[in-house]
């Protein structure tokens, strides 16, 4: 809307609208209505679960109100984007409803809804780009089954790794802001950046409130967009490749967690990973003795210089 009104003529005024109404609107949305979100009722197998019980979660609703109001303020919109923005609200509202239940949803209710918005997000992909992939700079066409097969295994990877790491306070918003202002250096087209700028302010907002003691939890509502908004900052980067390093701690904190489940359920190797605790970030504070704060600095550094050395060699 405001895009296609002063974008063009002043572009001063318009970031700066842009950064100012991006950070705020979510900030003073948190403030106030943390109230009426759902309260967390701890988990009886995480470290320190117990600390988050009673707070306001499920805060991904407001924090992908917020997103979805600014980029349609700011960002030039088309079908692609549209039902993108579709398709992102819709994995946080699932997130929400299982944040919100008195039971928590079974996995295979959560995993056909996966299904829904992965190849939703696949079937948007491919009507508006080609089956093109680049790896490290050498692009080679990909058949299309093969290239919806790889897309849908991006998407899903990317919801569940992103959930999984949600567990110490500021961690997944600090993981994934790193991983988006990542995908932006190497470069992206005008509307991704300007759909980028938005949720790094509004992840900047959430953060104000979630960083150790946190006063607010994004629950599944906030990390399943989340994963659903990094699966198309890769897809769209140009090269889906980067996604393993740029987001390469959130890929190990939360995947290890699932090749262990996968491994223990499907393989029937009862020991397999005895001794590690998994998520990763569970093992660093209980095993290892790493205070919380220690974990999200040391992990999004991490995170960040495996990301920036991508940058440069590639």
């Amino acid at each position: 809307m405001l895009y296609s009104l002063i974008s063009g003529s002043s572009s001063r005024v318009y970031s700066i609208l842009l950064f100012g109404v991006s950070f705020l609107l979510p900030f003073f949305a948190f403030k106030y209505g943390m109230r009426f979100l759902p309260k967390d009722q701890g988990r009886e197998f995480a470290v320190n679960g117990k600390l988050s019980e009673g707070k306001p979660r499920g805060a991904g609703i407001i924090m992908f109100t917020s997103f979805v109001l600014c980029a349609a303020l700011f960002v030039p919109f088309n079908a692609e984007t549209a039902i993108n923005m579709v398709l992102i609200y819709a994995a946080m509202l699932t997130g929400f409803f299982d944040d919100a239940a008195k039971n928590p949803w079974g996995e295979l209710k959560k995993g056909l809804l996966d299904l829904v918005i992965t190849i939703g997000v696949t079937a948007n992909f491919m009507c508006h780009h080609s089956t093109n992939i680049t790896m490290f700079g050498n692009s080679f066409h990909v058949p299309a089954a093969v290239f919806a097969v790889l897309c849908m295994v991006l998407v899903w990877a990317s919801i569940n790794v992103t959930n999984c790491c949600d567990g110490v306070d500021g961690l997944c918003g600090m993981l994934t802001a790193s991983s988006v202002a990542l995908f932006m250096l190497h470069g992206l087209s005008n509307s991704m950046r300007l759909q980028s700028d938005v949720l790094l302010m509004v992840l900047l907002a959430y953060l104000w409130y979630n960083c150790s003691p946190s006063k607010i939890l994004m629950g599944d509502a906030g990390s399943r967009a989340l994963g659903v908004y990094l699966a198309l900052l890769a897809l769209n980067s140009g090269d889906p490749f980067l996604f393993i390093f740029f987001s390469s701690v959130i890929i190990v904190d939360g995947g290890l967690g699932l090749l262990k489940l996968s491994v223990r359920r499907f393989l029937k190797v009862t020991d397999f990973m005895d001794g590690i605790r998994t998520p990763i970030h569970d093992h660093w504070r209980k095993n290892l003795g790493v205070s919380d704060t220690q974990v999200v600095i040391r992990f999004t550094i991490i995170q960040l210089a495996i990301g920036l050395a991508a940058v440069y060699f590639i």
